[in-house]
C-alpha cells in the first residue's frame, strides 16, 4: 500500500464532520469544475466555428494550385511532371478522380452602366463550374459560362453590389485591359485597351475573406483579352474528387511532398491550408488566445485550493505530530498533503469535463442554444477534439500540483512539529 495516497484519499473522502476546511475544498473543487467544463464548452463551440469556416472554403476551393514563384504566367508544359506525379499518387488511393484546369487571371478595368470599378477576370474551362463547387453559392442568377454559344458573365456578390448589377438586366458589362502588344497612344489611350462586353448571369456569395472581386468568364475569352497562347495560363487549379467526403490526411501530406519534388524549382504547389494561410493562422492564434484566457481563470480559482490545504495543514498537527511518531519522515507528510490536494483538484476537474462534454453532446445532438440572427446553422456547433480534452487534463493537472505543492513546503520548517533534519 502507498501509504501518502492512503492518507490522502482518506482525508479526502473522509466522513468526518464538516468544518470550514472541508467547505473551502469542495469550494475549490467546485470551481475547478466549473473551469474545466468552461474550457471544453468553449473551444468546443470554437471548433465548431473553424469547422463551419473550413467546410465554407472547401466547397469551392481547389485541392491545389500551382503558380509560379516568378511573373504572372507558367507554361503549362512545364508543370506536366508535377501533374503526372499528382495522378501516380492518387491512382490507388480512394480518390475517383484527379483533374486539372489552367486558369487565366488578370486585374481589369470594369464598368457596368455608368459605374465603373477595378476587379479581376478569372478565365476557366466549361467543366470547371460543374466541379469547383461555386455553383452551390449562387446568391441570384444562374452559374453559366455559355448560354448556347454566347459566353457568359458570373459575379462575385461584393463587387456586383458595388455596380449594382443584377443578372435580369439586358445592359452588359464591359471589360477593359492595356494591350499587351501595342505602345500607350497618348493621344488615342483607347486604342491600347483590350476590350470585352459580356453579359452576367449570376451572381455568387463567397465568405468576406475570399470575395476578391472576381468576374468568371470562358477561358477563351480571357485568353484573347489577355493576348496569351494556348500554351500559357496564370496558374494550374488541381481538383481531387473523393468519394463521400474522404480525404486521408496521411495519402494528402505524402502526396504533396512528392508532387513538390517533380515540379520545376520556378513553380510553387500550394494546398489548402497554404491558399488561406494567413486565416488559418489567425484561427489557431484566436482559439489559443481563449485556452490561455479561460487557464488564466483557472490558475486564479486554484488560488483557493492552495489555501484549503494550507489550513489543513494547520488542522492537521496532532495527526502530523502521530505520524512522526510512527516513524514518518518529513518528505512522505509533504507528499500525503500534497497528494490531497491535487486529489481535490483532479476530481474536480474529472467531474468539470465529464459534465462539459454532456453539455456538448447534448448540444449537438439537440441543438439547445439556437444562433441569433440568420446565420448558415440554426444553433451553435459544437466539435469535441480529443486534443482539446487531454490539453486541459494536463494542464489542470499541471496547476493542482503546483498549488497543492507550494503550502506543503512549510513542512518541516520549524511550523510544524517535523524538523529538517527528519528527512
Amino acid at each position: 500500500m502507498h501509504l501518502p495516497s492512503f492518507i490522502a484519499r482518506r482525508y479526502l473522502f473522509s466522513k468526518a464532520h464538516r468544518n470550514v476546511i472541508n467547505i473551502i475544498s469542495i469550494v475549490s473543487a467546485a470551481a475547478i469544475g466549473i473551469g474545466c467544463m468552461a474550457l471544453i464548452v468553449i473551444l468546443s463551440v470554437y471548433n465548431g466555428f473553424d469547422k463551419i469556416v473550413e467546410s465554407s472554403y472547401n466547397s469551392y476551393q481547389p485541392d491545389f494550385v500551382i503558380t509560379p514563384t516568378k511573373g504572372k504566367v507558367l507554361l503549362s508544359d512545364d508543370a506536366e511532371a508535377g501533374l503526372a506525379k499528382m495522378a501516380e499518387c492518387y491512382s490507388s488511393s480512394p480518390a475517383e478522380k484527379v483533374q486539372a484546369f489552367p486558369v487565366l487571371e488578370e486585374t481589369v478595368y470594369v464598368q457596368y452602366d455608368a459605374v465603373q470599378s477595378v476587379a479581376r477576370i478569372k478565365g476557366v474551362p466549361r467543366e470547371y463550374e460543374s466541379l469547383s463547387g461555386l455553383q452551390d453559392n449562387l446568391a441570384d442568377g444562374d452559374f453559366e459560362l455559355w448560354f448556347g454559344s454566347f459566353p457568359r458573365a458570373v459575379v462575385e456578390e461584393g463587387l456586383a453590389w458595388s455596380l449594382m448589377l443584377k443578372p435580369q438586366f439586358s445592359t452588359p458589362l464591359e471589360i477593359y485591359l492595356p494591350s499587351r502588344t501595342e505602345d500607350i497612344s497618348l493621344i488615342m489611350p483607347s486604342s491600347s485597351l483590350m476590350s470585352l462586353e459580356i453579359r452576367p448571369s449570376g451572381v455568387i456569395s463567397l465568405s468576406s475573406a475570399n470575395d476578391k472581386g472576381i468576374i468568371y468568364i470562358p477561358d477563351t475569352l480571357a485568353r484573347e483579352l489577355m493576348e496569351l497562347d494556348e500554351r500559357e495560363c496564370s496558374k494550374i487549379e488541381v481538383f481531387v474528387t473523393w468519394p463521400h467526403g474522404v480525404k486521408p490526411k496521411t495519402l494528402w501530406k505524402a502526396a504533396v511532398r512528392k508532387i513538390r519534388e517533380a515540379l520545376p524549382k520556378d513553380l510553387m504547389l500550394q494546398d489548402r491550408y497554404q491558399q488561406n494561410e494567413t486565416v488559418y493562422k489567425m484561427m489557431r492564434a484566436e482559439k489559443f488566445a481563449i485556452y490561455m484566457i479561460l487557464l488564466f481563470v483557472v490558475i486564479v480559482i486554484s488560488v483557493n485550493l492552495l489555501a484549503s490545504i494550507s489550513m489543513l495543514i494547520i488542522e492537521k498537527q496532532e495527526d502530523i505530530q502521530t505520524y512522526r511518531a510512527m516513524g514518518m519522515n518529513t518528505s512522505t507528510v509533504r507528499r500525503s498533503f500534497m497528494l490531497h490536494g491535487w486529489l481535490t483538484c483532479m476530481t474536480g476537474a474529472v467531474a468539470g469535463i465529464a459534465l462539459g462534454l454532456l453539455l456538448c453532446w447534448i448540444q449537438h445532438r439537440w441543438g439547445v442554444i439556437s444562433m441569433p440572427g440568420n446565420f448558415i446553422v440554426s444553433s451553435y456547433p459544437v466539435v469535441v477534439q480529443a486534443q482539446d480534452v487531454l490539453v486541459t487534463v494536463v494542464s489542470v493537472a499541471a496547476i493542482g500540483l503546483a498549488m497543492a505543492y507550494l503550502p506543503t513546503r512549510s513542512i518541516g520548517q520549524g511550523k510544524t512539529p517535523i524538523n529538517k533534519s527528519d528527512d
